[in-house]
């Protein structure tokens, strides 16, 4: 069974040191600055702001606490330094960046502050390994480990795996937030539970759909996604985007597609776009880049009588204000539900920007993480923290 860090209380933190296996894996953007420079900038602080209950928690308690992050995919030579000193105002807390060389003197830098932000942890490439050894030298001299980072619980790596073996492991405020509300979405009463994806990624959203043919009363399948189910039905989608790789074995009359949806040439988008219903081919030179007003009426109806909506991925090429209301009326209708859930960075990037972010009852940090728990496979960093022990 899996263990939440209010478990541990402060008499048992206080002056012990704690692994904090964070997400601060966030998108940075180059502002110029008046010498023609350029000046790295943190493009969205929702997954840091999601880490701060957790470590107020353990900073309170007295904690020595050793921040473990990543930065990028796979491995990488990012560093957390340009951002450091803005992470540590989000966070509420001074941080000292620790290079992967000096991770040895912990104790000496702990004389200098209480909280400590280890450098890109994929910086070492036996992360994504799931080393042993990294694992060890990560554990060396800590009492505890914490993990809240659900975005990476599907990922096998050293700072997520491997270290559970090594120290007493704890789950955090983050991840009990998002087991309790994803398991609610799962086991919810069937009727009235309306399943919303779209963005592109048909491979990780598949698994979910066939998972919740049983679990939802109607799955609205919108943006990139449908352009596979209508070129399985024969339409002729132009040059949209198309995942081939992936043979589309799922029929149900729970799932509802766009009735008509919005096209133009992708190479040159002006705004200008044709109206199409879904009976008519798309010129080869054309994509479809958002759902139609028909559509859009008839969701907004569906989602509106539902008792609990799930929601990931946008209705289309959302990031152009000409294709981008699709996703801003589902988002709106979506947050108006009686209960709602969304996740995934692009939607999440597109209710950000319309202000509707604290509008919906739980917001995901996990992209591919949500995915797959609700695909209902195992987590390999919930695995590790217990969670599927009785």
């Amino acid at each position: 069974m899996m263990k939440f860090i209010d478990e541990l209380k402060k008499e048992e933190l206080d002056g012990k040191k704690v692994i904090l296996r964070a997400d601060l894996d966030v998108p940075l953007r180059q502002l110029p600055t008046a010498n023609h420079q350029s000046s790295t900038k943190i493009g969205d602080d929702f997954r840091i702001r999601a880490q701060k209950e957790t470590l107020d928690y353990l900073v309170d308690a007295g904690a020595k606490i050793l921040v473990v992050a990543h930065l990028g995919h796979e491995v990488s030579d990012k560093s957390f330094a340009p951002v450091v000193e803005e992470i540590g105002k989000i966070l509420g807390q001074t941080l000292t960046l620790v290079p992967h060389a000096e991770l040895a003197s912990v104790d000496i830098l702990f004389r200098g502050g209480q909280v400590l932000l280890l450098d890109n942890i994929r910086q070492d490439e036996r992360e994504v390994q799931n080393d042993e050894g990294l694992a060890a030298e990560l554990s060396n001299g800590f009492d505890y480990y914490v993990d809240d980072a659900f975005a990476t619980a599907h990922r096998s790596h050293a700072s997520i795996v491997a270290v559970t073996k090594h120290l007493p492991a704890y789950a955090g405020f983050l991840i009990k937030k998002e087991t309790e509300n994803l398991k609610q979405a799962m086991e919810a009463p069937t009727e009235g539970k309306i399943l919303v994806l779209g963005g592109a990624k048909i491979s990780t959203k598949l698994p979910v759909i066939k998972n919740f043919l049983d679990r939802a009363e109607k799955i609205l399948i919108g943006g990139a996604l449908a352009n596979n189910f209508f070129k399985m039905q024969g339409i002729n989608v132009g040059s949209s985007v198309i995942d081939d790789s992936v043979f589309l074995d799922v029929k149900s009359d729970k799932i509802i597609l766009p009735r008509d949806f919005l096209a133009g040439n992708k190479n040159s988008v002006s705004g200008s776009a044709s109206v199409y219903n879904r009976i008519m081919s798309v010129e080869n030179d054309e994509a479809i880049l958002d759902i139609g007003p028909e559509t859009i009426k008839e969701w907004t109806e569906i989602i509106k009588h539902a008792k609990m909506v799930i929601w990931n991925g946008p209705m289309g090429y959302s990031e152009h204000k000409d294709f981008a209301v699709g996703t801003k009326v589902i988002a709106e209708a979506v947050a108006a539900a009686g209960y709602s859930i969304i996740g995934g960075g692009d939607t999440i990037a597109a209710v950000d920007k319309l202000g509707l972010l604290d509008k919906y009852s739980f917001v995901s940090t996990g992209g591919g993480s949500m995915l797959s728990f609700l695909a209902g496979e195992k987590l390999a960093g919930l695995e590790a923290l217990s969670y599927y022990e009785n």
